[in-house]
């Protein structure tokens, strides 16, 4: 084990309580932390005691907390919303940052227009003959620069002063660094002192451990939640990935970065905030590894309703017919598949699981497995599970935070995208290869999925770089990549797939919920649709079989009827991608 860091950061909000009781009473105080609304209102309670008028309010997503703190919309009729743009940011970046108030006003007309660069939302909340009640919220922000010198707007801390007070001093209003900046500051500051070898950092698992306070708020709107600690492990596993590719030399995005594992491990913690970086060993299968996740009350699997465990995943296929594919993980776990001849050998691969993050997909290829087998005319092979260290890391951190989305177990414990892995050794992708040459590959189904609520990086800058179209969802929808000539061939997949799947009970009725809500927020969907399925067709990126149809269920991380949903929706996915291809495979060129 190595420490790169190891430290003690003091509270914020018990250091503005010192500072103020240290200048004594008459001043009136104002201040933004990433804190939660109880602990600011007991700080305010104990300052009004000592004679101190202050008002304390959340550094993180201020507007929405406007709403939900102090906002009066009783008698309110509609909602106008003027915010701000920097030229630090992204141009949308303050309307993204409302999201997702329009589900929070019961219906109320919300309506959005583009204001000036003083880092304020001007808020009219129409009363009907009242005319227009004006507000104005301050959104604490400072352009800060990254260990790779690029800059970003990101929240902070911010301390207002007034009352001149028995010495005379003028009013203050100044951003200070809060423990929740400090802590990701101190944590990549020391990934940056470190001496790593000339070919960019490489390491077993870098671990960063953070015991912190903030703010975790469900909201009444879907899987929302406002979580800083959510927010903390985002930015700490990006950042960090972005760090380690840069070292390497590779250039912003490149999937085949392969430092090692990365892990935030952030906790919930009462004081002071304590950080620890670590580098330590390479993990084995089975350490740190206990307690079974429950897949629903009698761990069936139609009725799952959250991620099934590894040893059920491991019945299922035990369960398949045909001949077993396997291959091993890079800390050694096996990565199991099965290739089922069928009558027909029709060049069908389903996976799931690439992404360990993504959940619904191995239920759902299970269960068409399971259907497909049973009518045992076509052929297929399946592997449910491809990343199975990362679905052990993300069992880990959903016992501590069960609907968190948690990426930072998406790649492999190389750190690489398994999909993007371009050379031996093949590690977890020899299963893959190994199915699409027995079946000679015609068409992969690759199920997917995406956050289910708002995902953040709050000190790079809000929205997620590279990622900023994936940052709220907006439904479940298809994307199709093709190889040369096949444009017409996909177009016809696409919407036998898309009519089959709009089907399924419950998805048309969550499909426009979500768009909806995105469309109140951004305007309309990037994507066409078609029987109410958004989708994309394009050119494929990499070598592969002539067409891969990949799902987005906004999955990570639900549990209930909503996981329950998303694996239905992937099921009927497979299944109407093999009656297509059942009836086309002779016209579509194998692998």
């Amino acid at each position: 084990m190595v420490i790169l860091a190891d430290v003690v950061i003091p509270r914020s909000l018990d250091l503005l309580i010192a500072r103020c009781l240290g200048d004594g009473p008459g001043r009136q105080v104002e201040a933004w932390l990433f804190e939660d609304e109880a602990a600011r209102r007991g700080a305010e309670e104990r300052l009004r005691a000592a004679g101190i008028e202050a008002r304390l309010r959340s550094a993180y997503k201020p507007l929405l907390h406007f709403f939900l703190e102090e906002a009066a919309l009783d008698g309110v009729t509609a909602v106008r919303i003027r915010y701000p743009i920097h030229a630090a940011a992204n141009p949308l970046r303050f309307r993204m940052e409302a999201y997702p108030l329009a589900a929070l006003l019961d219906g109320r007309p919300l309506c959005f227009e583009p204001g000036g660069d003083d880092l304020h939302y001007e808020i009219g909340l129409s009363r009907g003959a009242g005319g227009e009640e004006l507000h104005r919220v301050f959104a604490p922000n400072r352009v800060r620069l990254d260990l790779l010198g690029r800059e970003g707007l990101s929240p902070c801390g911010w301390w207002r002063c007034r009352g001149a007070g028995p010495d005379g001093r003028p009013p203050e209003d100044e951003a200070f660094e809060t423990e929740y900046e400090a802590a990701f500051r101190l944590a990549m500051e020391s990934l940056d002192r470190h001496g790593w070898g000339e070919s960019g950092p490489r390491f077993g698992v870098l671990e960063m451990r953070v015991e912190t306070g903030g703010i975790e708020r469900p909201l009444r709107y879907g899987e929302e939640c406002l979580s800083t600690r959510e927010g903390l492990h985002e930015d700490l596993y990006f950042s960090a990935l972005e760090f380690c590719g840069a070292r390497a030399g590779l250039p912003p995005g490149d999937r085949r970065l392969q430092p090692g594992q990365i892990v935030p491990d952030i906790r919930h913690g009462e004081g002071p905030t304590r950080l620890r970086v670590a580098i330590l060993p390479r993990e084995a299968a089975g350490e740190r590894e206990s307690g079974r996740v429950a897949a629903g009350g009698e761990d069936e699997l139609e009725a799952a309703v959250r991620p099934l465990p590894l040893e059920r995943i491991a019945l299922e296929l035990d369960a398949l017919p045909g001949e077993q594919l396997e291959a091993l993980s890079v800390q050694g776990r096996p990565v199991r598949g099965a290739h089922v001849p069928g009558e027909a050998g029709i060049g069908l691969v389903v996976t799931a699981g690439q992404h360990a993050n993504e959940t619904s997909g191995v239920v759902g290829a299970l269960r068409a497995a399971r259907v497909l087998a049973s009518a045992g005319r076509l052929g297929f092979a399946v592997i449910p599970l491809e990343n199975p260290d990362g679905y052990a890391l993300h069992g880990r951190f959903r016992r501590v935070h069960p609907h968190h989305m948690h990426h930072a177990a998406r790649y492999t414990a190389l750190g690489d995208d398994l999909e993007a892995r371009d050379g031996p050794p093949w590690h977890e992708k020899a299963a893959r290869l190994e199915a699409f040459r027995r079946t000679g590959a015609r068409l992969h189904v690759n199920l997917h999925g995406y956050p289910a609520h708002e995902w953040t990086r709050p000190l790079s800058g809000y929205l997620p770089r590279g990622f900023e179209a994936w940052s709220i969802p907006r439904g479940f929808f298809l994307i199709l990549r093709h190889g040369p000539g096949l444009e017409g061939m996909a177009g016809a997949l696409m919407c036998h797939v898309a009519e089959r799947v709009a089907d399924v009970p419950g998805l048309a009725a969550f499909n426009r919920r979500q768009a909806a809500l995105f469309e109140a927020h951004l305007g309309e969907p990037p994507e066409p649709s078609h029987a109410g399925i958004p989708y994309s067709i394009a050119p494929r990126l990499r070598p592969g079989p002539p067409m891969s149809l990949v799902t987005e269920f906004p999955d990570e991380t639900i549990e209930g009827g909503g996981f329950h949903l998303a694996h239905a929706v992937q099921r009927e996915v497979v299944l109407a991608a093999a009656e297509w291809l059942e009836q086309e495979w002779s016209t579509v060129p194998a692998v």
